[in-house]
């Protein structure tokens, strides 16, 4: 219920014995006000970082979805089964011509 007077710079509202009124000097108000500026910029820049963050995820997995399964060996790869006991498919590729160290 409190009721701002920006012409007089004073904020009035009502109290126990009566209305209480907060008045400001012009300096005090133009560095809140500069402050909430500042603060509103910083809030507007972690918006669009946040907005910039979120497309890039979307893209990062769209070219992922694009580009799943496109892996080709090079040349001289041979396939070493994960676990030769059983046969399920699943093999590493590995170079044949790796150095032995």
């Amino acid at each position: 219920m409190a009721i701002p007077n920006y012409t007089y710079l004073k904020l009035k509202m009502p109290g126990l014995k009566g209305v209480i009124t907060v008045g400001s000097s012009f300096e005090h108000t133009y560095e809140c006000d500069i402050e909430c500026v500042e603060h509103a910029e910083a809030l507007a820049v972690e918006e669009a970082l946040a907005a910039d963050l979120q497309r890039m995820a979307n893209e990062a997995m769209d070219s992922k979805q694009r580009h799943a399964g496109s892996f080709e060996a090079a040349e001289g790869a041979k396939d070493i089964p994960l676990n030769p006991n059983t046969p399920d498919g699943k093999a590493l590729k590995i170079s044949a011509t790796l150095d032995s160290k």
